[in-house]
């Protein structure tokens, strides 16, 4: 009997030693897991700038998932030159383009696109993903957004150049590299390129169905809510670097823009008459030195359309 007592004691304790290293080899697995996941990951650079577009151009920026973001874009008319000056009011008269538009979170780099232009009615559908993220230790250096966009003309000014329904369509793509080199200052690069089925202007023989362009922006940040905006865009087309009738300029804007919690408010001027870029890219016809630029704004509202988290606000 004292045998039987004896091995079994024996069995009780090398199971519970047996336990214990199994336990003690478990906790050292974990100890090493939770070690290597606590190795902080590279954050991801936030605000690069304040809103989805700047003036003439779009940013990195993206709608983050179920979030819609409303936008108005006005531009008035000259502000000087022939068409402009006190018998319009500087151009208050006038409106060479507005813009109506909704960008909406698919997911957080996601974005489908839709807005309507006064100039020419142009109708455009775009998607715009954000490829890559700058992170604060500086791995990834930049920040990468691409962009596809289509437009169709529907106007009726231009029905007798619209013999096939495709010449009312045009496309748009653009790769937008930034990057956010302090708190206070972010610039980006954008190249271009743009296709329109039928050359706009119209010039038979002439001008060029696609060309490439490059644009280049840049914010300098004054106060929290407060910011200096430029941007530029060069067409690389010789028929509007060799045209004289009519003659081609370069978009240049610049702008003061101002952040109001939900809202970003954009006060700018510029050259370019139009909004789109498949518009202002293919003619702007307008100079800075002779007065031709206008007084614009652009007003970016953001609404949060996601279900949960308005269940959980009003809880």
């Amino acid at each position: 009997m004292k045998t039987y007592i004896t091995l079994f004691a024996y069995l009780i304790t090398a199971t519970g030693l047996y336990a214990q290293q199994a336990d003690t080899k478990h906790s050292s697995a974990d100890s090493l897991m939770n070690a290597m996941n606590s190795v902080a990951k590279p954050e991801a650079v936030i605000a690069t700038f304040k809103s989805t577009r700047l003036i003439l151009s779009q940013t990195t920026e993206t709608v983050k998932k179920n979030n819609l973001n409303f936008l108005v874009v006005h531009r008035f008319g000259d502000v000087g030159g022939v068409g402009g000056g006190s018998q319009t009011l500087w151009g208050f008269d006038n409106a060479t383009d507005i813009y109506i538009g909704f960008e909406y979170g698919l997911t957080n780099n996601l974005n489908i696109d839709f807005g309507r232009s006064r100039d020419q009615q142009l109708l455009d559908l775009e998607l715009k993903y954000a490829l890559i993220h700058q992170t604060s230790d500086d791995r990834t250096p930049f920040a990468l957004t691409v962009i596809g966009k289509g437009a169709l003309n529907p106007s009726k000014d231009y029905s007798n150049l619209f013999n096939n329904y495709s010449n009312r369509l045009a496309y748009f793509a653009q790769a937008i590299f930034a990057r956010k080199f302090s708190p206070n200052f972010s610039l980006q690069l954008s190249p271009s390129f743009i296709r329109t089925n039928l050359p706009n202007p119209y010039v038979a023989g002439n001008n060029e169905q696609q060309f490439f362009a490059l644009g280049a922006a840049g914010r300098l940040k004054l106060t929290k809510r407060l910011g200096i905006v430029v941007d530029y865009t060069h067409p690389f087309s010789t028929f509007r670097q060799n045209s004289t009738d009519p003659l081609f300029y370069d978009p240049l804007a610049v702008g003061i823009e101002i952040e109001t919690g939900g809202h970003v408010f954009t006060i700018n001027f510029t050259n370019a008459t139009s909004i789109s870029e498949i518009n202002y890219l293919t003619h702007t016809q307008s100079s800075w030195t002779k007065g031709q630029f206008r007084l614009g704004f652009t007003i970016s509202r953001m609404f949060d359309l996601n279900p949960k988290r308005k269940k959980q606000q009003t809880s």
